[in-house]
């Protein structure tokens, strides 16, 4: 099967500061031995056929890769154990899986890792790597589903009715031959395509040009974490709030849950730029946020099935409803103009790149990959003398992956929880995944240390945003003498207390 124009998209602008593998670090309960991490994703694999499949790449790019048959696959190359420092903290922890995540998947083989790390009290971390031309955040979900469990005592699916017998490999001819074929049937399916005509078609490609016009008429702020070329160093950092809290904004004051969402993280972001005494009046922030296009027959699939929308919102610091009310006409008309779905007709709809013109991009991960000395030697940033100039582009990227809403469990350990860790790349220091798992939603949030050295700053500024929003919404939905907000600590010794005094009555009638 060879790489659609977008799956390709993400080999072609990887590089070695910005890699471009989708990963995430699941936190399960108790001490998992790698072994049985192996064991069990052994019993699966039939599952996952294309974790034992590699690209072949066609010589001079003639076309896309394509996915074959690893015939030299074996599983322990892709699930390896890992220790930190035992009596490590979960955060400690959690920096030295992003130093493992830096590094390039090798593309001769299967595009996928797996690190089993130790060394945490009572925890295990699962560093989940896949490459972003196999899935996408939604493939993904689906993908983890199909390799954990929904009860701790599950037995494995049945095997397969014969033992995998991996197809021999094209050789270089024959990938030509392949590949000129290819391109002749699609030079002319291109020269028989016709441009939509109908009117709906028309009027979704002219919101499509209106929204792109914007990039290049409305510039958004440059933000500090904009101000240069990332480099492969990150943190990461993260908040978790029950899911029900969102639910309780959302019926205060209507819209959706990632209308919550981008009301606290633009909120974040203003007053981060606001601490850094940038000049953010009259200015405003672009947030990318991809939205899955995939149809209930694509459900299950592998691959990307991905638009956008690109909210563009305040970047100075409101009062919390305000905030929120913008985000709501702004995500409104995005909606009336079926923004996300005109980008994707626009995309459909245009000329096909010839694959060989992307040909150079593949020595990334090579060693004669351009891109490792600006890795080594990343660029100095800009420095910030005044007001910085306009920023023709985005300015974070913030995904929303809706998770299991029920516990997971692998090798009969429950998954805690899940932490998504966001690609960076060109100019992007900074960006958020939040995936909700077990009825909580997780704020994982990412920087790159030299464009965004202090993301403690921005952590506390997206809680304080939210927790003034919930604090707004109990106002209106809670009665007037509860509490408007108990913080997680306060909230756990108040009821340790409460229980005390429980058991002190009980002891003293029965004494």
């Amino acid at each position: 099967m060879r790489l659609t124009e977008s799956d390709a998209s993400f080999l072609y602008t990887e590089t070695a500061s910005g890699n471009m593998h989708t990963a995430s670090i699941l936190v399960v309960e108790g001490d998992l031995a790698h072994g049985k991490v192996l064991e069990h994703m052994r019993a699966r694999m039939h599952l996952v056929p294309r974790y034992m499949q590699k690209l072949a790449f066609v010589p001079f790019n003639l076309a896309h890769p394509k996915w074959v048959d690893d015939t030299d696959f074996k599983l322990e190359n892709h699930v390896k154990a890992y220790s930190v420092k035992p009596g490590s903290s979960l955060e400690a922890a959690v920096d030295e899986a992003l130093v493992l995540n830096e590094k390039l998947l090798d593309r001769s083989k299967p595009l996928w890792m797996t690190y089993v790390i130790d060394g945490v009290p009572g925890k295990t971390l699962l560093l989940q790597q896949v490459h972003h031309a196999m899935i996408d955040g939604v493939s993904g979900i689906d993908l983890l589903m199909t390799l954990m469990d929904f009860e701790p005592e599950s037995k494995a699916p049945p095997p397969p009715n014969a033992p995998w017998t991996p197809e021999e490999e094209p050789s270089p001819l024959e990938l030509i031959t392949e590949a000129v074929r290819e391109n002749v049937e699609q030079v002319m399916d291109e020269v028989q395509r016709t441009w939509p005509v109908d009117e709906k078609s028309r009027a979704l490609l002219g919101n499509a040009t209106r929204a792109m016009t914007r990039f290049f008429t409305e510039p958004a702020i440059m933000a500090p974490w904009n101000a240069g070329l990332v480099g492969p160093k990150r943190k990461m950092r993260w908040i978790r709030h029950p899911f029900s809290e969102f639910r309780e904004i959302r019926r205060a004051f209507g819209g959706t849950i990632n209308d919550v969402v981008l009301a606290v993280v633009s909120e974040g972001a203003a007053r981060y730029m606001a601490g850094h005494d940038e000049e953010t009046e009259g200015r405003h922030l672009r947030i990318m946020c991809p939205v899955s296009v995939r149809t209930e027959n694509e459900q299950g699939a592998l691959g990307n099935r991905v638009s956008a929308i690109f909210p563009t919102l305040p970047a100075f610091p409101m009062p919390i409803l305000e905030r929120y009310h913008a985000v709501l006409a702004e995500t409104e008309a995005i909606k009336r103009n079926e923004e996300a779905q005109a980008l994707t007709l626009m995309n459909e709809s245009a000329p096909s790149m010839p694959a060989t013109l992307m040909a150079p991009t593949l020595l990334v991960g090579t060693p004669f990959d351009p891109t490792a000395m600006a890795a080594q030697y990343p660029v100095p940033l800009m420095p910030s003398l005044g007001p910085r100039p306009p920023y023709f582009g985005f300015n974070f990227t913030c995904t929303n992956v809706p998770g299991v809403q029920v516990p997971m469990y692998i090798a009969g350990h429950r998954m805690e929880t899940m932490l998504g860790l966001l690609m960076l790349t060109g100019s992007l220091g900074y960006g958020i995944a939040l995936v909700s798992y077990n009825q909580e939603m997780v704020f994982a949030m990412i920087g790159e240390t030299r464009l965004m050295p202090d993301l403690e700053v921005m952590v506390e500024a997206v809680e304080g945003a939210f927790v003034e929003l919930l604090a707004e919404a109990r106002k209106i939905n809670a009665p007037p003498s509860d509490p408007v907000k108990i913080e997680p600590a306060k909230k756990a010794k108040q009821v340790r207390l409460e229980e005390t005094a429980q058991e002190t009555k009980k002891a003293r009638k029965a004494g």
